[in-house]
């Protein structure tokens, strides 16, 4: 079962993105996801930290926010497939300014050790 959305107005507009994307791994699939479709068991050993219930979990709730599209093909053994969406391919530019931030950051501690 997929969480269910509520949208509060309200709310400022960087607490909705969190809301969002919240956890890392929800980041982290969309990295992997930004440039080419992947399977589950593709996603699964460039993750190998998370457990395939937390995988499954969060790209299910990825989908239900319009962000990531899952496509299962006719085929025995099932074949499925994740790929961004439109909607999803959005967030390309931010997520490549989070990697660069993030590169920046590392080396700025290592300057700091």
């Amino acid at each position: 079962m997929t969480k269910k959305i509520e949208i509060n107005i309200d709310k400022c507009p960087v607490e909705t993105a969190i809301d969002a994307l919240a956890g890392k791994w929800k980041i982290l699939i969309l990295w992997y996801l930004k440039d080419e479709k992947k399977r589950f068991n593709e996603l699964q050993k460039l993750l190998p930290r998370t457990t395939q219930k937390m995988l499954i979990q969060k790209l299910r709730e990825l989908e239900a926010d319009g962000l990531v599209l899952r496509e299962v093909y006719p085929v025995v053994p099932p074949k499925v497939e994740y790929s961004l969406t439109e909607y999803g391919m959005s967030l390309k530019p931010i997520l490549k300014q989070l990697y660069k931030w993030g590169d920046i950051h590392k080396e700025k501690k290592k300057i700091n050790l």
